[in-house]
């Protein structure tokens, strides 16, 4: 009997023990297990890259991180707004020569900074890279032209342009980089870097370069639009180009050429098939710094530093033109050279220096040839002086550096002359692109060769 007490004992003091292990404090029952835990949502946010082609259609963002790819001729329509983001990077497709091309009417607003520029490049990779990768950007506007009609058509079937607004806006190009483009489509039709085809001036244009470009850098087709800070180089062709009426500003432009394939610094024109046609190409430029390219280790070429031709007027001062093969400043055809003798056409307070064969055209090319040269022109011109500017390091491909040094004359000599006080330009006391403590061509841009 005292056994059985006992089993029943040991059973009792187990069940005991049981039920205090159940207890949740209260509710006499065992708590499920907790859930696991959800996944993580995958991260949201734009792809890697993103092929665009054919037509912007609507108001568009581009952002810094995606990689945009332009698959052939991308086109942004009138009344649409393209705004491309800080430090975004666009490639050109070399298979279907990507392009970007705004329409009349349409909008491009690239703001970049100097800390994330805007670039817009080859696809092919560094060190493969060559001019005449993709097409480049060509922006058409409803300025005035002095094409009969009043409208032109763009080179490579990138749109009609051209118009009665001369304060007509295509947008803003804030640091902003174009490079190995000019996609030539057959002899004597080739991309500009950037085509400005009857733009106006309410469109805003500041620190942009464009590099090793296969045809022009920069030109201007007609229009009023005005640049500041720009700067070209490696240039297959001229540097800066203009034609058709240009009547707008600029101010600190930087031009530097390589040998092995250049032409002109500028080539400015009116219109070849009527040299006097209006609105007369005559812009106003002040503190440019063009290099021509004087080593022949590269090849023979960068030809001239300033060619005015076909009816072409201009005020050009405060500005630093040297180391071009043949001459520095070069006046073309009678109509140029009757601007040049009234007044009309300007150029002065400048530095001409180390052009090979001469700084000022003795030959005009003209048969008969005029009694009034280019040379006579600079004789008769302000303060047109031949002495070293004495810049840093100008013809330094990898690492260009045109600040003058201390006791440049670009400092003393050419005697900087006063710009107009219209708002757009900065008034400075020396000659060039830059002073000697102004590095503003440094950091954002790229003198990278492939």
């Amino acid at each position: 009997m005292r056994r059985q007490l006992a089993f029943l004992a040991v059973l009792l003091a187990a069940s005991l023990l049981g039920l205090a292990a159940c207890d949740d404090g209260g509710s006499g029952t065992t708590p499920a297990p907790a859930p696991a835990p959800a996944p993580s949502p995958e991260p949201e946010g734009p792809p890697a890259t993103m092929e665009v082609e054919g037509e912007i259609t609507e108001d568009t963002t581009w952002v810094a991180a995606t990689e945009v790819i332009l698959k052939g001729a991308v086109f942004v329509q009138e009344g649409v707004t393209l705004t491309i983001e800080a430090g975004t990077r666009i490639y050109g497709d070399s298979a279907t020569n990507g392009t970007l091309i705004v329409e009349r009417g349409g909008t491009l607003m690239a703001l970049g900074t100097a800390e994330a520029p805007i670039v817009m490049t080859s696809d092919q990779a560094e060190g493969e890279r060559a001019r005449g990768d993709w097409g480049g950007l060509i922006i058409n506007g409803n300025a005035p032209l002095n094409i009969p009609g009043g409208e032109g058509e763009g080179e490579g079937d990138t749109g009609a342009y051209g118009g009665d607004n001369p304060a007509d806006s295509s947008g803003v190009l804030n640091y902003v980089r174009v490079e190995f483009a000019g996609t030539e489509f057959s002899p004597d039709n080739e991309l500009n870097g950037i085509a400005f085809q009857g733009v106006g001036n309410g469109t805003e244009v500041d620190y942009v370069q464009v590099h090793f470009n296969k045809d022009d850098g920069v030109e201007f087709f007609g229009g009023t639009v005005d640049a500041k800070h720009v700067i070209c180089t490696g240039i297959a062709d001229d540097s800066f180009d203009w034609t058709d009426g240009w009547t707008g500003r600029g101010q600190f432009w930087i031009a530097q050429q390589r040998g092995d394939d250049a032409d002109q610094g500028i080539e400015a024109d009116n219109n070849g098939e009527n040299n006097d046609l209006t609105p007369r190409s005559s812009p106003t430029l002040y503190n440019l710094t063009l290099i021509g390219d004087p080593d022949t280790d590269q090849g023979d070429e960068s030809d001239i530093g300033i060619l005015l031709r076909e009816g072409t007027s201009a005020e050009i001062a405060n500005s630093i033109v040297i180391g071009f093969k043949e001459t520095g400043l070069d006046i073309d055809n009678a109509a140029t050279y009757a601007l040049a003798q009234d007044g009309t056409l300007v150029v002065k307070n400048s530095i001409f220096y180390n052009n090979l064969e001469s700084n000022f055209d003795d030959d005009s090319g003209e048969d008969p040839a005029p009694a009034f040269s280019t040379r006579d022109f600079a004789a008769a011109s302000t303060l047109l002086v031949e002495v070293d500017p004495m810049l840093a390091d100008p013809y330094n491909h990898e690492g260009l550096d045109c600040r003058p040094m201390a006791g440049s004359p670009a400092l003393i000599s050419a005697g900087a002359a006063v710009p107009p006080a219209d708002g757009f330009f900065d008034p400075v006391t020396y000659a060039g692109a830059c002073g000697p403590d102004d590095d503003w061509f440094l950091g954002w841009t790229t003198f990278a060769q492939n």
